[in-house]
């Protein structure tokens, strides 16, 4: 879908009917509005009709190619100025007795009546041109002229300068919310200075290519992904992965798009395009989750639609069927249906709970989580059972090699030879410990390269046919071996069809894996299990200091397979944490996939969420930020309901007056409003 920008639309009420519309038409495929993130997804045959169709619905929205500079900061003064004059006309009211004072004073009321609701009259003309005739606009406007008709003139005017107070307000809060969104897509570097033989030359990231070699001064954002070519400095990623410590770089080092250079010059090779980096996944992913709706605000958006025009009818039947019944005067009940009226609108659900989610969202991604969909956010409440992957997940992934041992006829340096040969195209940890171990040893030649997933590596170098892996692949190509009991985590070496020998290495559990497992139980996570493709023996060790069920050696269609084992064995959704290529099928799968921020292309692809700092802590913290914006969510929803039930029943039983109802709408929606915000705050 192509996607455009758009300013003047400031109602989420609006930009929902205005999606509603769109996707209605026969030349619109698709068409998504993210009032949240002022974008328009459209994918359509006919533009121009989709231009025609906006401008009739909401004459005020521009349609841009890119994003609009922020709006002039509200005024308040025209406000204050209705305030005053106000205050000033009933006060003449009350206590002047001049007949000709009190006209002027009517006159008076009347021009701050005007000029209060003068969006209010725009609105209800667009509504009801384009056949709305139940939204905020129509019902407020009836419900003012009515309360003229009764005699109510000072509570209906002042109803107008409330609700504009109120719809103020919301437009400073909505404001308020998008610029702490907008702050957190700031991320993403506006300029980069490429290094030519004329000097340099300023270009948008987007238009580097790689290979490219950008000059990042201090206090500068770096463009896109790449490696450091010359300098030494400190970089701040805590925009991209939360972690609050500068991280030190120098030559051959690789830096992260969006970092912010503190200490010293860089020169930066381009190692992956602006589309493809870190930083650039960052801002369409947190750009895409809050755009998108959870589905308590569905719910919520269907309610709404059948709530206003129940609640208006309801209205109606006050103020008509009590008096034609002899029950008192007309002027009487159609005052109480007013009442009624002043609470129909659902502005205060409608608006709060995306605020609510979006806010959510936000806050995971200022910690280094990456939720995809505010229905992930969701989904994680629900979540009561947990498995997780071993090696670089629960682990920290940096194997090293303590042993080596060689069959007869080969030396240990020929078996580190010939693995570092196979291993070094490889990414996966355990090959990178190889890598290492056997630096400077030969010159690699590779003509062949394949790895095989869950079970290692098949390679060509310098005419030699290597495998390196478990003992799996051995089996796979037939390669006898002899028959041994080992423990640890063992790579087996042959090479041309003969089995040289078997290097052990070691890992470690990362420092928070066991306190991280204690919270999530503490979170409401009931059962807990490890799925790894590495040995017995060093799967069995970690399981027992974490006190989880396991199972090891698993490939990647046996670990899906032992995963949906596991969701089908215990009540709940289930949620699976990953980080390798072999981890994608399960992440796939689970209710809510994690990738940990060492994950593979295809992992994070897979997942739901991603955790750019690799910290297990992050995903306790995650599961917490879901529980608090679903509680803050109910509140909102309980409060709001509850306090238009209640003004429901005052306005009936005539315990209620014109000037409390409008708390029971502009007052409900505020306070929802600012509930919501709590979300974006983090302790």
């Amino acid at each position: 879908m192509q996607k455009y920008y758009f300013k003047g639309l400031d109602c989420p009420d609006c930009a929902h009917k205005l999606e509603v519309e769109l996707n209605k038409q026969s030349y619109v495929k698709a068409a998504q509005v993210s009032f949240n993130t002022n974008t328009l997804y459209l994918d359509c045959q006919d533009f121009a009709k989709v231009l025609e169709l906006i401008k009739r619905l909401e004459p005020e929205m521009e349609i841009l190619q890119e994003q609009a500079k922020e709006d002039a900061p509200l005024s308040v003064y025209p406000l204050l100025s209705c305030v005053v004059l106000f205050v000033l006309s009933v006060g003449v009211l009350h206590f002047v007795a001049s007949p000709i004072v009190r006209d002027l004073a009517y006159v008076l009321l009347a021009g701050v009546y005007l000029f209060a609701g003068k969006d209010v009259f725009l609105g209800a003309f667009n509504s009801l041109r384009n056949k709305r005739f139940f939204d905020e606009n129509t019902l407020m406007l009836s419900a003012t002229i009515a309360a003229f008709f009764v005699g109510a003139y000072e509570e209906s005017v002042s109803v107008m300068v409330f609700f504009s107070a109120g719809e103020f307000l919301q437009k400073l809060a909505i404001k308020r919310s998008k610029k702490s969104l907008q702050a957190l897509l700031d991320v993403a570097p506006n300029l980069a200075f490429v290094k030519t033989e004329e000097g340099l030359k300023q270009v948008r990231p987007e238009e580097l290519q790689i290979g490219d070699v950008v000059v990042v001064k201090v206090g500068e954002k770096i463009p896109t992904d790449g490696v450091v070519l010359n300098g030494e400095s400190l970089l701040d990623q805590k925009p991209l992965t939360g972690e609050p410590m500068p991280v030190n770089v120098r030559e051959n080092s690789p830096v992260l798009g969006g970092s912010i250079n503190l200490k010293a010059v860089l020169e930066v090779k381009v190692s992956r395009a602006y589309s493809d980096s870190s930083v650039a996944k960052i801002v369409d992913l947190v750009s895409n989750a809050v755009s998108q709706k959870s589905q308590t605000e569905k719910l919520i958006t269907t309610f709404a639609k059948y709530y206003t025009p129940a609640v208006f009818f309801i209205a109606l039947a006050i103020a008509t069927i009590p008096p034609l019944l002899g029950h008192g005067s007309f002027s009487e009940w159609v005052y109480r249906g007013l009442i009624a009226l002043m609470v129909s609108c659902p502005c205060a659900l409608v608006i709060s709970i995306p605020l609510g989610y979006f806010g959510g969202v936000g806050a995971a991604s200022r910690l280094g989580v990456l939720v995809k969909s505010v229905h992930t956010l969701e989904t994680l409440t629900k979540i009561k059972n947990i498995a997780f992957d071993k090696t670089g997940t629960l682990s920290k992934g940096e194997f090293e090699v303590v042993d080596v041992v060689s069959q007869p006829n080969f030396s240990r340096e020929d078996v580190l030879r010939f693995a570092g040969c196979a291993q070094i195209l490889s990414t996966h940890p355990i090959a990178k410990s190889i890598q290492k171990a056997c630096q400077n040893l030969c010159e690699h030649q590779i003509e062949e390269f394949n790895e095989i997933g869950g079970m290692g590596v098949q390679a060509k170098c310098h005419a030699n046919l290597i495998i390196a892996g478990n003992e799996q692949i051995l089996h796979k190509y037939n390669i006898p071996h002899p028959c041994c009991s080992l423990e640890g985590t063992i790579v087996h070496v042959a090479t041309n069809g003969e089995y040289i020998g078997y290097i052990v290495v070691a890992d470690t559990l990362k420092e928070d894996a066991k306190g991280s497992l204690e919270a999530l139980k503490k979170e409401g996570l009931e059962h807990f299990c490890i799925l790894s493709g590495d040995n017995e023996h060093a799967t069995k060790s970690v399981a027992k200091v974490l006190d989880c069920t396991y199972h090891a050696g698993l490939l990647p269609e046996q670990k899906a397979a032992a995963f949906e084992d596991f969701k089908a064995t215990h009540k709940g959704l289930s949620a699976f944490v990953g980080d390798g290529i072999n981890d994608a099928p399960t992440l796939a799968m689970a209710d809510v996939g994690v990738g940990m921020g060492s994950a593979s292309q295809v992992s994070k692809e897979s997942a739901d969420i991603v955790i750019t700092n690799n910290a297990l802590s992050s995903i306790v913290q995650v599961f917490k930020i879901a529980r608090k914006t679903r509680r803050i969510v109910i509140e909102n929803i309980v409060f709001a309901l509850g306090v238009k039930a209640l003004f429901l029943i005052l306005g009936v039983a005539g315990e209620a007056s014109l000037w409390e109802a409008v708390f029971g709408d502009v007052g409900v929606t505020l306070i929802a409003l600012a509930n919501s915000m709590r979300t974006m705050r983090i302790k």
